[in-house]
C-alpha cells in the first residue's frame, strides 16, 4: 500500500517538477519537433482561451503579502468553427522554461507538444456544462490537456486552474511569474495538506461562481459573442492527484457540484475519506491501493466507483508520457521508477481509457446519458477493472 507522502510527491512530480530527485540534465539534443497530442474523438472543433480572475473577497493564505487571492484559468470549449484561428501554445515559454529545468526535460520539449485548440475560437452556443479541472501538488493547468481537450469535443465547458503558489509557476498576463512555495517536507503534514485542500476548494467554488454568475460570487467574465456560456445547473470537478482530492472536498461542502472524478488522488487534507459524499464520484487509480480510499470505501452514501487501470502509473493520468520519450526522459530516470511512474501501457491506449471513462461518466451525472461502462466490466476495456461499487443514489 503506497503512503500519504510518497503518493504527495508523486504528484509534484506530475506538475513536471521534480527536484528531490537531483537527477542529472538529459543528453543535450534538439527537442522533437512536433509531438501532437492526441486527437479529440468528439465532433465539435476546440477553442481555447485564459482569464485572470482576482477574489478580492479572500485574502490569498498562500501569498507572503496576503493579496486577494489571484488566479489564472484556461478555458476549453466546443467552438462553432475554428478556421483560421491560431493553434494554442501548451504552454508560456517562461513556464515551460522552468519545468523543463526541474523535471528535467530536454529543452525545447514543451514548446514542441502541439494540442489541438484554436485561440479564442468563437464558442458554441450554449450554456454548456461546466467542468472544473484541477492539477497535482505542484503542477499546472496545462497538465491534463488531452483530457480537456477531448471532454470540451463533446460539447463540454472545461476550466483548468492554476492554484497560485502551488503551481509551480503562473505566469499573469503583466509578465509576472509567481513561483510556487509548497515545503517538500513540512514540520505537520495534516495541517499542510488542510491548508493546501483548503485553498484549492476555495478556488474552485470562486472559479464556479465568476463563470456562472451565481449569487454572492464574482460577476461573471465580460464573455461577448466568442467566449462561452456556463450552465449554473450542470457543474462538475475533477483532478489528478490533490487536484483529484480537492476535488472530492469541493463536492462535499458545495451542493453546486453535482459530481466529481478523482484520477489516482488520494483524500487528503479533508474528512471524506471518513465520512464519504452523498453525490456520484468516480475514483480512477493506478493498481496500488491507498488507505484514504480504503475509509473511503467503508463509508458509502452516494453512488460511486473505483476502478482500476492495469499497467499505469501516477503519472499515467496526466500528459507527461506523451512527450517523455521526445524529452529525453527515459535516458534519465532509471528504467524502474520510469516504468513505476509512467506505467507500461502505451500511452495512447491509456488516453484512450482515461476520456472513455470520464466522458461516461460526466454525460451520466450531467446530462442523463446511458452509461453502461459504469455498471460493469467491459471486454473492449480488459485493463480496468471494478475494484469497488456502490449504486447509492445520485446516479
Amino acid at each position: 500500500m503506497i503512503t500519504r507522502r510518497s503518493l504527495l510527491a508523486l504528484s509534484g512530480l506530475a506538475g513536471l517538477g521534480a527536484a528531490p530527485l537531483l537527477l542529472p540534465a538529459p543528453p543535450a539534443r534538439a527537442a522533437t519537433v512536433g509531438t501532437l497530442l492526441p486527437t479529440p474523438t468528439g465532433p465539435l472543433p476546440v477553442g481555447t482561451t485564459s482569464l485572470h480572475l482576482v477574489d478580492r473577497a479572500r485574502r490569498d493564505p498562500l501569498a507572503p503579502d496576503r493579496r486577494p487571492r489571484e488566479l489564472m484559468v484556461q478555458l476549453w470549449y466546443p467552438a462553432r468553427r475554428s478556421a483560421g484561428r491560431p493553434r494554442a501554445a501548451y504552454t508560456t515559454d517562461r513556464v515551460a522554461s522552468a519545468l523543463e529545468a526541474t523535471l528535467p526535460l530536454t529543452p525545447g520539449t514543451l514548446a514542441s507538444v502541439r494540442p489541438h485548440a484554436r485561440l479564442g475560437a468563437p464558442a458554441a452556443p450554449g450554456p454548456l456544462p461546466l467542468l472544473l479541472l484541477g492539477h497535482g501538488r505542484q503542477g499546472g493547468r496545462s497538465n491534463c490537456t488531452a483530457l480537456a481537450e477531448d471532454l470540451a469535443s463533446h460539447g463540454y465547458l472545461v476550466a483548468g486552474l492554476d492554484h497560485t503558489y502551488d503551481a509551480r509557476v503562473v505566469e499573469f498576463p503583466d509578465g509576472r511569474a509567481v513561483p510556487g512555495v509548497l515545503p517538500d517536507e513540512p514540520a505537520d503534514w495534516d495541517a499542510q495538506e488542510r491548508l493546501e485542500i483548503g485553498v484549492r476548494v476555495g478556488d474552485l467554488r470562486f472559479v464556479a461562481s465568476a463563470l456562472t454568475g451565481r449569487p454572492g460570487g464574482r460577476p461573471s467574465p465580460a464573455r461577448g459573442p466568442a467566449l462561452p456560456e456556463a450552465d449554473p445547473r450542470r457543474i462538475g470537478v475533477l483532478g489528478h492527484s490533490m487536484g483529484g482530492a480537492a476535488a472530492a472536498e469541493a463536492l462535499r461542502v458545495d451542493r453546486r457540484f453535482r459530481a466529481g472524478l478523482g484520477l489516482d488522488g488520494a483524500f487528503f487534507g479533508s474528512p471524506v475519506a471518513d465520512v464519504g459524499l452523498d453525490r456520484p464520484y468516480l475514483l480512477l487509480t493506478a493498481p496500488a491501493d491507498h488507505d484514504t480510499w480504503r475509509r473511503w470505501r467503508e463509508h458509502p452514501r452516494g453512488w460511486a466507483r473505483h476502478l482500476g487501470l492495469a499497467g499505469t502509473g501516477h503519472l499515467s493520468f496526466v500528459d507527461l508520457p506523451h512527450f517523455a520519450v521526445a524529452g529525453g526522459l527515459d535516458g534519465v530516470w532509471p528504467p524502474e521508477l520510469y516504468a513505476e511512474l509512467l506505467g507500461t501501457s502505451a500511452p495512447g491506449r491509456t488516453c484512450e481509457v482515461l476520456r472513455t471513462y470520464a466522458r461516461s461518466f460526466f454525460d451520466r451525472a450531467l446530462r442523463g446519458l446511458p452509461a453502461p461502462l459504469l455498471d460493469a466490466p467491459d471486454a473492449r476495456y480488459p485493463e480496468v477493472s471494478f475494484r469497488w461499487a456502490h449504486d447509492g443514489p445520485g446516479l
